[in-house]
């Protein structure tokens, strides 16, 4: 079976928001129809959690999050299944159901409370982005563009005894949205491969979300997998060019840099949730490349376009994600 896996998408952010509406079977109805035209049978959700929660009601928002998840499952049971290792997604492969990983997008919810850790390794979550685009407990995040702040900081004592407890348990470090010093930090001390879910690459466009060449390299030399974002200001630095071909350039970039077992897809689509955006965020111009997982083909074909085997883009499309799984995950 062909395995299409995005490494990273706000899945329950838009869930836990639509049950607290009242609606029900949320993934079912609103989302699989297109994974399943786009091929997509795997997928990590975050565990993101709004600045206006922090810090009194992140760990709630973390689990509220969750349990929609387990909700979801009792009503779709059939067609949904939480993963917690590459044994439980080739079940859920089996039985045709998409197969649901769940990741930090920084640590917010365990606040600087390490026991907390467990807890949510207990719950399934088996990756975990140290921070998002602020600064938490554990380490300083990159601003999407510059902000006034005073000195920036790498990994917090915390954050060297929350990176050493998570690998201990199994879980998968993900250094999309951390800091350079954070960066560079971790991989002093890293024993396991790392992870950038859903990061592009600066030497085509030069922002600081994106990654330099020697952070891509550093990536490379643990073992590791760079997901490909689908966000326009990642991709392209113009807007009437961003779009899947352009999305296809940070493939083709990494390819020639470190080779092609080191990057997969991890679009980070979020166009389904910009209607909860502050108007002044609506005012932006964010849009993702690809309209929803639907539009995945498009990648797959430009792949083919540019003379990729079927066995590079099997391992761009799911195979690399499934060796770090397979390696960290217990």
């Amino acid at each position: 079976m062909k395995i299409t896996i995005d490494g990273h998408f706000d899945l329950l952010y838009d869930v836990l928001r639509k049950r607290q509406m009242g609606k029900t079977h949320v993934i079912e109805n609103d989302f699989l129809d297109d994974l399943k035209k786009g091929g997509v049978n795997v997928l990590v959700s975050s565990l993101f959690i709004d600045s206006q929660f922090i810090p009194e009601m992140a760990l709630r928002r973390g689990l509220d999050q969750i349990n929609s998840l387990y909700e979801e499952i009792e009503e779709s049971g059939d067609k949904i299944q939480l993963c917690k290792n590459v044994d439980d997604m080739n079940k859920a492969l089996e039985l045709n159901k998409l197969g649901i990983f769940l990741s930090f997008e920084g640590i917010e919810p365990i606040y600087n409370d390490l026991g907390l850790l467990r807890i949510f390794y207990e719950l399934g979550v088996r990756l975990m982005g140290l921070t998002w685009s602020r600064r938490n407990y554990a380490a300083d995040g990159v601003y999407f563009s510059p902000v006034e702040e005073g000195q920036v900081g790498g990994l917090t004592n915390f954050g060297y005894r929350v990176v050493r407890r998570a690998q201990e348990l199994g879980i998968i470090i993900d250094v999309s949205h951390l800091n350079e010093p954070g960066f560079w930090d971790l991989m002093k001390i890293t024993k396991d491969p790392i992870i950038a879910s859903h990061s592009n690459c600066k030497g085509l466009v030069d922002v600081s979300r994106n990654l330099s060449d020697e952070q891509i390299r550093a990536i490379a030399h643990t073992g590791g997998v760079i997901g490909i974002n689908a966000a326009n200001m990642f991709v392209s630095k113009d807007n009437n060019s961003a779009n899947y071909k352009s999305y296809v350039n940070h493939v083709d970039y990494i390819c020639n840099l470190v080779g092609h077992k080191h990057v997969a897809l991890g679009f980070d689509l979020c166009d389904h949730i910009r209607k909860y955006e502050y108007k002044e965020d609506k005012d932006n111009k964010f849009f993702d490349v690809i309209k929803n997982h639907s539009q995945v083909y498009k990648i797959k074909e430009e792949l083919k376009l540019r003379g990729y085997t079927e066995e590079h883009i099997d391992d761009i499309l799911g195979q690399n994600w499934i060796r770090v799984y397979d390696k960290v995950l217990k």
